[in-house]
């Protein structure tokens, strides 16, 4: 696997452990795999302590795991943790919803209808990864427009195993033009200021992954403990 090179202003560790969590949650990197400190140095082309402090971050994160004797690996993907993340994405996004229906920036909005156009183009070219992308960046709109940047960032540190399930789920094309729809409709409320419907959605909306976990199990139980 090739890396390409990283933009300057971020420092070695940096650029390892970004590339290699992004890799792990594209499923790029899928669960099980097994990684080498001495591989991965030479695949950058940076020395070990950048490489290693980069394992220690994914691990903390849940993205790896060390396992004696046997080295590191890519965490399996845990459903409890899974629906834990789910759970407190459920409860502060239907808060936030609510939020931006009582104010919400127009250039923010425009950032939302903008993301929604490029959902439509992702669909059209079957690009699960840039969907998945453009699905993160408009929950995120939602934060920053409300004045909860922080929030959306504390939600990130518990994401790990519910974004690779969704990522996996986005790989069976289970309907994503119903994942732009919700959007749509998130938007259409905000509008409206209709906090009640905008709730609805966003309920409807973070349950999905949960509804098909088990079927995410069924067709890749080696992903999953």
């Amino acid at each position: 696997m090739s890396y390409p090179p990283q933009p300057a202003s971020l420092s070695a560790g940096n650029a390892v452990y970004q590339l290699l969590k992004q890799q792990i949650v594209s499923l790029e990197l899928p669960p099980g795999t097994a990684l080498s400190e001495k591989e991965m140095s030479t695949a950058f082309q940076v020395s070990r302590t950048p490489v290693r402090e980069s394992f220690v971050r994914l691990a903390q994160e849940g993205l790896l795991v060390v396992l004696p004797q046997r080295g590191t690996r890519v965490s399996l993907i845990d459903p409890e943790l899974v629906e834990e993340a789910r759970f407190m994405r459920e409860q502060l996004e239907r808060a936030v919803i609510r939020l931006a229906c009582e104010s919400f920036p127009d250039d923010k909005l425009e950032q939302l209808e903008d993301n929604l156009h490029r959902q439509h183009e992702s669909i059209e070219r079957h690009d699960g990864k840039e969907m998945f992308e453009l699905d993160e960046a408009f929950h995120r709109i939602l934060f920053e427009g409300c004045r909860k940047q922080g929030t959306w960032n504390v939600i990130q540190q518990m994401n790990a195993h519910l974004n690779r399930s969704r990522m996996l789920w986005l790989s069976l094309d289970p309907g994503w033009d119903s994942l732009a729809r919700q959007h749509q409709e998130m938007v259409d409320a905000i509008r409206r200021k209709d906090s009640d419907y905008a709730d609805n959605i966003m309920h409807e909306h973070l349950s999905l992954i949960i509804s098909n976990l088990s079927v995410l199990q069924d067709r890749h139980p080696d992903y999953f403990k």
